[in-house]
């Protein structure tokens, strides 16, 4: 609550008055801190989350629930971008996103958010595809179709750089998921960005020629899930659920046998896939399979370095806000108190306590 300073400011107020108000301030803090018993979780198909769904339908997800007597639904958004918007409205407390949809969707609109579990980076799943460029240099002059402002967008801008151009070097044309490869297979589109599966389909086109993929930016596009801070600081138990769910699930899907096999073959029938299929993606895929690589990873000052690359972006393409003066104008957190950005305006975190719990056995 906020008071001016004039004569009608909170020196005015009665000392009742004053009481009142703070009895009511603390009423409400106890009331907010209130332990949540029902968790929501939404996801998204890809293949980095993949696991959750299969947890859920595994009884993973209501093991560790119950070891902690609460309940974690699982619920799945057909749109990307809806789930994550759900999620910042308030819908969801935990969804599946990747770093910069996390940086400009929930922590720009003025959400807390943490990241939770850092899950895998691609490693190939996202990539660049040209019927005439046959190096990512000559893409100057070209007309090329993506998802504008997404992570096709950010990759784009990523290989122009490595060559010395920019974006003012070729046009960009706004092109749907659910219309890339089709775009591609049209005799006017010449290049494309896009990621698996579809990545794998345009691949497969006569004549196209792979230019650039997320293999030359490895750790740069982080499949997570973040889950709303507060409900996270209110809920401890929560965090430590999710921690179990996960690993446990990356243990199965490891597993070399006939027991990974089957989790992997049931991950890709949810995705729309087969077990080869599946397998394919993995393989373009760095997953963090045990909470070790993920807490080493979500401590490196390699994050810190990617975030600065990814805010900046961000910045340059308006997806910190209208009235973002800078990029630093949103706080990121990582772990050892470094902060990129406003210290006093952190919306986003990454946070390896939970992981690291499960890294110990302390779940």
């Amino acid at each position: 609550m906020r008071f001016g300073n004039g004569k009608f400011g909170i020196r005015a107020l009665s000392a009742a008055a004053l009481g009142l108000l703070c009895s009511l301030s603390i009423l409400a803090d106890r009331a907010q801190a209130e332990p949540k018993k029902e968790f929501n979780i939404a996801w998204t198909i890809y293949v980095g989350w993949m696991p959750w769904p299969y947890a859920a339908d595994a009884g993973i997800v209501k093991k560790w629930a119950d070891k902690y007597g609460i309940t974690i639904n699982v619920k799945q958004i057909n749109d990307y971008v809806e789930s994550i918007n759900q999620y910042t409205a308030g819908s969801f407390d935990g969804v599946t996103a990747t770093n910069m949809d996390g940086l400009t969707i929930p922590a720009a609109g003025g959400v807390d958010t943490t990241i939770l579990i850092v899950g895998d980076f691609s490693n190939g799943n996202d990539g660049i595809v040209s019927k005439t460029a046959k190096t990512a240099a000559e893409l100057k002059g070209q007309t090329i179709n993506l998802v504008e402002l997404s992570v096709s967008h950010y990759l784009l801008a990523r290989a122009l750089d490595s060559v010395g151009l920019a974006e003012k070097d070729v046009t960009i044309v706004n092109t749907s998921d659910a219309d890339i490869v089709a775009a591609f297979k049209s005799p006017e589109t010449s290049t494309v960005v896009t990621w698996n599966p579809l990545l794998a389909e345009v691949n497969a086109e006569p004549g196209s020629v792979p230019l650039f993929d997320s293999t030359k930016i490895p750790g740069e596009i982080i499949d997570t899930l973040m889950v709303n801070t507060e409900v996270l600081s209110d809920n401890p138990d929560f965090g430590k659920a999710i921690a179990g769910i996960w690993y446990e699930t990356m243990s199965v899907l490891m597993d070399p046998g006939e027991k990974g096999k089957t989790a992997r073959a049931a991950m890709g029938s949810m995705s729309g896939t087969d077990l080869a299929g599946f397998d394919a993606q993995l393989a373009a895929t760095k997953l963090f399979s045990t909470p070790q690589e993920a807490v080493a990873f979500t401590e490196s000052e390699d994050l810190v370095k990617t975030m600065d690359l990814v805010r900046t972006f961000s910045f340059d393409h308006g997806l910190l806000g209208d009235g973002a003066a800078d990029k630093d104008v949103v706080g990121i957190a990582f772990p050892g108190e470094r902060v990129l950005g406003s210290a006093d305006n952190v919306k986003l975190r990454f946070d390896a306590r939970y992981m690291r719990l499960a890294a110990e056995g302390s779940l």
